[in-house]
């Protein structure tokens, strides 16, 4: 199959938002109060209920189809995996293996993650891993609040912890993220890379156009702790 007509987000935005910081910093100030959706609180009880209360856990979010889920599951056979969709009828598609093959440590859950995140800080669950495969960038330069960095709920990932990957075909956002971090107390690393195995059918399908591919990573655990808080403001 030919992936050669895949394009990279297409922006009038070129570098980092000059709103960006200003965003971060106000939401690590305030605490977000959304009154949770009825069914994510009944998807993330229902997750709950199917974790043994001692597997870490490893986050896929915005998981769409699942692949990525289904390779972090059979490579963790001691974590507890979840890869979180909005989507149902993403989920409900073919997977690359069939259902009898699947580990069973993994379970799909279609919820906002928004609110399964705060869920997720709430209830406390030991977070080792969160995966943000290919989010979906929002490239006009009026939706930088949608990207999840520059969203409310962007203190509820950091307080997940653990180790974060995100990977993206857009550079811009790479380096957002990155900055995000940076404003957060955290060091992020930035990287061009070019994935052996494709994690999703994304992956391959960038990989296989010819882009650039960039991966932040970054460890969250001390902000978990609570021994990390925002960047002060320059001259300050």
């Amino acid at each position: 199959m030919s992936y050669g007509i895949s394009r990279i987000p297409t922006s009038a935005q070129a570098d980092v938002h000059e709103r960006l910081d200003g965003l971060v910093r106000r939401h690590l100030a305030q605490p977000f109060r959304k009154p949770y959706a009825p069914y994510n609180l009944a998807a993330f009880e229902e997750t709950l209920a199917a974790w043994d209360g001692r597997s870490p856990w490893i986050l896929d979010s915005g998981c769409g189809v699942g692949w990525s889920t289904i390779l972090l599951a059979r490579r963790n056979p001691d974590a507890f995996v979840v890869g979180v969709d909005q989507s149902q009828e993403r989920l409900s598609r073919q997977k690359p293996y069939p259902r009898a093959s699947w580990p069973e440590n993994l379970r799909f859950v279609r919820a906002d993650v928004i609110d399964f995140w705060r869920l997720a800080v709430e209830s406390g669950v030991p977070v080792r891993e969160h995966w943000w495969l290919y989010p979906n960038p929002w490239p006009k330069i009026g939706h930088l609040g949608r990207r999840w960095y520059a969203h409310p709920v962007w203190p509820a990932v950091l307080q997940l912890g653990g180790r974060f990957e995100c990977r993206t075909n857009w550079s811009v956002y790479a380096r957002e993220l990155t900055a995000a971090l940076a404003l957060s107390g955290i060091q992020g690393e930035c990287t061009p890379f070019a994935p052996e195995e494709p994690m999703t059918p994304f992956e391959r399908k960038y990989r296989d156009s010819g882009q650039t591919l960039w991966r932040v990573t970054a460890d969250l655990s001390a902000f978990a702790r609570g021994e990390l808080g925002a960047r002060p403001a320059e001259g300050t």
